[in-house]
């Protein structure tokens, strides 16, 4: 089998530089990595998986996870997940660092940077869907340092991989949920969290195009938007329900459910709305024991915690891009009676 000596030696150049091509590390000549590449695929090279283990060991990786608001309970199973993973990891000298942010880009750039300084080699990022964020996740790439997304994606990145559902597929099965679960007039008020996070526009657009195929008494009347806090929600799910009394159904896109519900109470309507949410976390179970969520949407928020940080260190002791590109979580169906 051929070795990164040989390779290096066919192509003229130094090993580091072979390594740097072969394992994505850092900034190579385009002219030259094509050359290198050619003659690794003709000699048929392949990493030595076992040595490049050892290596990474004696590197001691550090990987950086960043997500969204540590007020959506959403999350404390999805850094149940990092922190599991981050566990096992520690046994090869791989260090995981995370942080948890509010929504905000520039908190977000903040926080890759406060990363940066701490020299990690790879991150986990749940991305706002932002030029800004694409441009910083390219020049990280181009760094040598990949990024997988994780819980939402962002559109024409250089990031390795997606970890997470396919929210049109989820929006989808929402808006079949909801004419199964209704009858006759039916007008929906979705509350979602932002418009600049892709997943909760890409389950709007599922749900939305999903409903046209359906009856036409079935009516979208509002959007609002909540940012996951619970206050917010509570505060514009009252106001929206008070300016839209023909309201009967509701459609969370994201965090802010127990605000929402709760408002739903206050105003005496639980018994007339049909109310459709996402995550199995303590809120909503209780909820949907109560009545007053008909069915929620699970998306395994462990595996989102753990997968990429396991994708992003056999990159990082391979250089082996992972099998897929999207690596979906399974649609998770949940109402009163499988609990």
């Amino acid at each position: 089998m051929a070795t990164i000596k040989e390779i290096a030696a066919l192509a003229g150049v130094s090993r580091g530089t072979v390594d740097r091509v072969l394992n994505h590390r850092g900034s190579v000549n385009p002219a030259t990595a094509e050359k290198i590449e050619k003659i690794a695929k003709e000699l048929d090279y392949k990493p030595n998986v076992a040595g490049l283990v050892l290596a990474a060991q004696k590197r001691r990786l550090k990987l950086g996870v960043i997500l969204f608001s540590p007020e959506n309970p959403f999350y404390i199973d999805v850094l149940d997940g990092v922190n599991s993973k981050a566990e096992e990891l520690a046994g090869y000298n791989c260090t995981v660092i995370t942080k948890q942010i509010s929504y905000g880009v520039e908190e977000q750039l903040k926080a890759i940077d406060e990363l940066l300084e701490e020299e990690v080699n790879g991150i986990a990022l749940a991305p706002h869907n932002d030029e800004r964020i694409r441009k910083r996740i390219n020049e990280l790439f181009d760094m040598g340092i990949p990024v997988v997304t994780l819980n939402t994606d962002i559109e024409n990145s250089k990031r390795i991989a997606y970890v997470g559902s396919n929210y049109t597929k989820s929006g989808a099965t929402a808006a079949g949920l909801m004419q199964l679960m209704t009858k006759g007039d039916i007008h929906i008020g979705i509350v979602t969290g932002s418009s600049d996070i892709l997943c909760h526009t890409e389950r709007i657009a599922g749900f939305t195009d999903t409903l046209k195929k359906y009856r036409n008494s079935i009516h979208i009347t509002d959007i609002i938007e909540v940012h996951d806090d619970e206050i917010e929600s509570y505060e514009k799910t009252t106001k929206l329900l008070t300016a839209h009394p023909e309201i009967n159904a509701l459609f969370f896109t994201a965090g802010g459910v127990y605000g929402g519900c709760r408002s739903v109470k206050s105003l005496g309507r639980q018994k007339d709305m049909c109310i459709i949410a996402y995550d199995l976390v303590p809120t909503t179970k209780e909820l949907m024991k109560k009545g007053t969520i008909a069915a929620v949407i699970c998306q395994q928020p462990r595996h989102q915690g753990s997968k990429p940080l396991s994708l992003l260190f056999t990159y990082l002791t391979t250089g082996e891009l992972p099998e897929k590109e999207q690596n979906y979580v399974a649609v998770d169906i949940r109402i009163r009676e499988n609990l």
